[in-house]
């Protein structure tokens, strides 16, 4: 924070590039692949909520132990690859599709 001329108190604002594991320090492969895992796992997360299930029925449904489910809520992101949410996501009727595009220019001398 600085401050203005009056004594007031400013916020210096860094515009986002749209990825927040990029703007917190991670290399630009490690956030798009964090990016990626991360709507998964809301995805998958948000299914369940709406299901109301129990973490046994929803580890039944997904076919593995009801601690892994508590892990999956709790975002413990580390934990699942992007195969493995897929897989949920499929286990509960989602299907997955995957959109590709260039990336932005990046500014400044070619």
């Amino acid at each position: 924070m600085t401050k203005g001329k009056r004594g007031d108190t400013r916020v210096r604002v860094t515009q986002s590039t749209g990825n927040v594991f990029r703007d917190v320090g991670f290399s630009e492969h490690v956030a798009a692949r964090l990016l990626v895992r991360t709507d998964l796992l809301i995805e998958v997360q948000e299914t369940l909520k709406k299901r109301k299930l129990t973490q046994a029925a929803a580890a039944k449904l997904l076919g593995v132990h009801p601690p892994r489910v508590s892990d999956l809520m709790r975002g413990r992101i580390e934990l699942f690859n992007v195969e493995t949410l897929i897989d949920m996501l499929g286990a509960l009727g989602k299907s997955v599709r995957v959109v590709t595009s260039s990336a932005r220019k990046k500014t400044g001398a070619a």
